[in-house]
């Protein structure tokens, strides 16, 4: 029972985290996304590599973090759009500071949702 009622809750962050990037792409000039499948498929990828490498990065360069307050996770945020830039057709950012404005139009748009793509909550 607790198995399906954690992948309904990944599915609903894979749905919302959607919309949320599909409005993020409408926001931001540098970002394309030819499709909303598209968009659907970089929430769930997104999700992925927060659960996968993200707290790996985060373990690597703590005493960055640590250093600049915190502010180099918007770094490695910038970092997992990249990432999911080269690997999903059909998705482009223009560069480092257009994936870093997406990371955090991303995190101010799931805030509204209150949904939350890094976390297994």
């Amino acid at each position: 029972m607790g198995n399906q009622n954690n992948a309904g809750k990944v599915l609903t962050k894979i749905l919302l985290g959607g919309i949320s990037v599909l409005i993020a792409d409408f926001l931001l000039g540098g970002v394309s996304i030819d499709t909303w499948l598209t968009g659907f498929l970089l929430a769930a990828v997104i999700v992925l590599i927060n659960f996968t490498l993200k707290p790996l990065m985060i373990i690597l360069t703590f005493p960055v973090t640590i250093l600049t307050f915190g502010l180099f996770l918007l770094v490695i945020n910038a970092l997992v759009i990249l990432i999911a830039d080269y690997f999903i057709p059909g998705f482009s950012v223009d560069g480092f500071w257009w994936a870093l404005g997406f990371a955090i139009v991303l995190s101010l748009i799931n805030g509204v949702f209150g949904n939350d793509l890094s976390s297994n909550r």
